[in-house]
């Protein structure tokens, strides 16, 4: 579906109401790789039908606040990746290995112990439901998690290597991937923070593997990069380990943030002229005060020089799940104000 100058979207995650995810002891630690279903406040026999209510209000949302492209907000998940690597055959998640977080911390992990395949659809009927619930004159996205970082969140106790390991994920996140186009999806992204995290592997593999998950795929695909939850990682260095390598890749959206960094935005010129359109993080969800669409814009101003404005779309950071709802939606209402703006200045 054809978007305006400057669209809008989220990165993938909104924040999950109180009564259906226990939002303190979310906070309280690093995003699950394993199965976490003590998150969840309602009871199972009707976690299935709250979860969907979660994602209905999540859509609301984002169409009041005027945006342009409808995510589900994630709220059915405990974390942007588990979701997806725990439904995998030839991992064991009853007897989970350990693995170090990007902030150095042990994590329980998956443990691979057999070939990875992908048993069957993870996503589609979340993308039904939010098709259904977006209306015909919104463009809508999906995410999946990436093959690189999965590999990353795994102990891997199969494969040859971890780089064996990130291709047998990227063939099943290759099949996770068609399936959303074939049924209606206009975006999908696939997110590989761990590009970012772990910069040495991913310039050893990462394009590679994350261009086998997009081999012949024809849709229009993102792959999201970030420098960690702002929650839980509250430093950002002034630069990315590991972005114009991406010009390489076949993803034809690159999702930054700039926002909290105050990134220097000149490193996005080569990704412009490989002809990637930026998805530009221009929300600071290190703190929950609302900008003025004004600083918004200026945040857009800043890449403008680099990046044609027709190859923009406007962002938060990163997953907003662990803001305040009132915060997440005031900052989204900041970003389509902005974005109206813009648009003014550009016509």
């Amino acid at each position: 579906m054809a978007n305006p100058l400057f669209p809008t979207s989220l990165v993938g995650s909104y924040p999950q109401p109180d009564w259906l995810i226990d939002r303190d002891r979310l906070a309280g630690r690093f995003p699950p790789r394993i199965r976490a279903r003590e998150l969840w406040r309602v009871d199972p026999a009707h976690l299935e039908q709250a979860k969907r209510d979660a994602s209905r209000l999540a859509i609301a949302d984002q169409c009041a606040a005027g945006l342009d492209i409808i995510t589900d907000g994630e709220t059915g998940r405990e974390s942007y990746s588990n979701a997806f690597a725990t439904a995998l055959d030839g991992v064991d998640i009853d007897n989970p290995g350990t693995a170090l977080d990007r902030s150095g911390h042990p994590n329980p992990v998956p443990r691979i112990v057999g070939p990875i395949k992908r048993r069957h659809p993870v996503g589609l009927a979340d993308l039904a439901f939010l098709r259904e619930q977006a209306g015909n004159g919104k463009s809508v996205k999906v995410t999946v998690p990436g093959p690189f970082t999965m590999a990353q969140q795994a102990q891997n106790d199969f494969y040859p290597s971890v780089e064996a390991a990130a291709h047998a994920y990227a063939a099943a996140v290759h099949d996770e991937i068609e399936d959303p186009f074939a049924a209606g999806a206009d975006i999908v992204q696939v997110d590989e923070p761990y590009l970012q995290g772990r910069p040495e592997a991913a310039r050893e593999f990462g394009v590679s593997v994350l261009n086998a998950a997009l081999d012949g795929i024809t849709g229009t695909t993102a792959v999201h990069l970030c420098f960690g939850y702002a929650a839980i990682i509250h430093e950002r260095p002034s630069g990315y380990s590991f972005l114009p390598e991406l010009a390489a890749s076949t993803a034809k959206q690159i999702s930054i943030e700039t926002a909290q960094s105050g990134l220097d935005c000149s490193v996005l010129a080569g990704l412009a002229e490989a002809g990637k359109t930026v998805i530009l993080g221009v929300l600071n969800l290190g703190d929950h005060a609302v900008e003025s669409a004004e600083d918004v814009a200026d945040r857009v101003r800043r890449a403008l020089p680099y990046v044609p404005a027709d190859q923009l779309v406007l962002a938060p950071d990163c997953g907003m799940k662990y803001l305040p709802r009132e915060s997440a939606f005031g900052k989204l209402r900041a970003m389509t104000a902005a974005a109206a703006k813009l648009r003014a200045e550009h016509a």
